[in-house]
């Protein structure tokens, strides 16, 4: 019975296997520098053949031993010793027309020390606050509340727990509590200390002197109401002509909802630029940094193993795998700065204008007409875009801000979406606040430039600049 619940079947099925040594390739080229310098570290401590050079080095001369007493399987021909030797001169010549060493003097790196140990942490909003309690006149008991006060403000800067909750753990009298909190309600920024979100906002329209007007009427009775945009309702119930209720509405929403956000939040994020772009004799230059990477050849001292034929059989197999297994990184990492240099001239050539006169200039580019353009494919350029930066003339940008969709205008010229968004912008910096553009008008004005876009395209775009709706706009 068991013989039947048993049984063989064979099947055939295309399965796509990607080699440890693609898997490296790929993830090189997709990586930035700071990173790629990491992996090549790491690769040179695993791997005994690799090693790096000093800026100072000699060039590296391939000695073939005697391998008349060795057998032709075991020893390595001198053709593949010709190879790596042409390998660790090419990838020498390589940084060195690309990157020339540079001393640095005494007073450079004096400077460079001094900046990096210049570097600071933003302050915290608690922090900021106890800064300012110290150049307050509370009383030690009154300073000794604030503190605790302080410390129970969650990173919005609103009071986490009730005033109730405090007087039980304290002993103290709610309204030595509430007087306190007052005090540092009167702190920067305007706002902190709030206990919910109407007396956060009461407490900045009160900064402003704007404690009895329409706006506090708004947010002590209608703030959901104002949420749910029905001016109108607002406007009935307060008695008050519907153009107040939007002008209330623009100034409300002018207001910080979270006044802990300006301190702390996430490390800041230093980056360094993959790409130099420098102006020279009028052409534009692109220039790869490769100043921070690691500067890799091949051991001598175990190519020479390799030749010296009383090494056993198991050791050289050893050392000609990690051989190889270095020259395909080495090969790896000079396709990758490769195919990044021909990225990066490609995008000068097309965003010329953009170089030369700005944002406004900025051409439509997609990752497919750069990767025909290259000969590689569209996800080749995907990974060497990512997370890569480009020093220009104009500051640094991503490499994905050169990537844009775009329009054509009436006489041909084709307009990046970044430069139709600041079109936008600029047109609605220029409206009459008392007759705000509606989108469609917004998209007459562009057809006027010859500029045609679609009436929900410029409400998209609005809505991506945060511009609100014609009728929010009304001064």
């Amino acid at each position: 019975m068991y013989d039947q619940l048993l049984s063989q079947s064979q099947q055939q099925r295309l399965q796509q296997v990607m080699a440890p040594q693609m898997r490296q390739s790929l993830e090189f080229l997709q990586v930035p520098t700071l990173e790629l310098r990491a992996l090549i570290r790491k690769e040179i401590e695993q791997n005994p053949t690799l090693e790096e050079q000093p800026e100072d080095h000699t060039p590296l001369e391939v000695e073939p031993g005697d391998t008349g007493a060795a057998d032709a399987a075991e020893v390595a021909s001198e053709e593949e010793y010709r190879k790596l030797a042409e390998l660790d001169a090419s990838w020498r010549e390589y940084f060195h027309q690309s990157s020339p060493p540079r001393s640095h003097s005494p007073e450079e790196e004096e400077r460079r020390q001094h900046f990096l140990e210049s570097m600071t942490r933003e302050t915290s909003l608690q922090e900021s606050l106890l800064q300012q309690l110290d150049l307050g006149d509370l009383s030690e008991g009154d300073r000794a509340v604030a503190v605790m006060l302080v410390g129970s403000l969650n990173d919005d800067g609103y009071l986490n727990v009730t005033l109730g909750e405090l007087a039980e753990t304290t002993g103290l009298p709610i309204d030595a509590l509430e007087r306190v909190l007052r005090s540092v309600q009167e702190l920067d920024p305007p706002g902190v200390a709030a206990r919910d979100l109407p007396e956060c906002l009461r407490i900045q329209l009160a900064r402003t002197g704007r404690s009895e007007g329409v706006e506090a009427r708004i947010v002590d009775h209608h703030l959901a109401d104002l949420a749910a945009m029905k001016h109108v309702e607002i406007a009935r119930a307060l008695q008050v002509p519907v153009a107040e209720v939007y002008h209330a509405a623009r100034a409300i929403g002018a207001l910080e909802p979270r006044p802990g956000r300006a301190f702390g939040g996430d490390a800041p994020t230093y980056v360094v630029p993959d790409i130099a772009v420098t102006k020279v004799a009028g052409e534009y230059v692109v220039t790869l940094n490769n100043e921070r990477l690691p500067r890799v050849r091949i051991s001598r001292h175990y190519r020479q193993l390799m030749e010296d034929p009383s090494t056993p059989k198991e050791t050289r197999e050893y050392i000609r795998h990690k051989v190889r297994a270095g020259a395909f990184m080495m090969r790896s990492i000079h396709l990758r700065q490769e195919t990044i240099a021909n990225l990066a001239r490609e995008i000068v050539r097309v965003q010329r204008e953009f170089l030369d006169h700005g944002v406004s200039h900025l051409r439509p580019l997609i990752m497919a007409d750069v990767a025909r353009t290259l000969g590689v494919h569209e996800t080749t350029v995907s990974r060497a875009v990512s997370g890569k930066y480009m020093q220009t003339p104009r500051g640094l940008f991503e490499l994905k801000f050169f990537f844009t969709p775009g329009y054509m205008t009436a006489d041909g010229q084709s307009l990046s979406n970044k430069a139709i968004k600041d079109s936008i912008e600029a047109i609605v910096a220029d409206e009459e606040s008392g007759a705000p553009l509606s989108d469609d008008a917004i998209a007459r004005r562009l057809g006027e430039r010859g500029i045609k876009v679609a009436r929900r395209t410029i409400a998209k775009y609005r809505d991506e600049l945060k511009i609100p709706p014609s009728h929010l706009r009304k001064g």
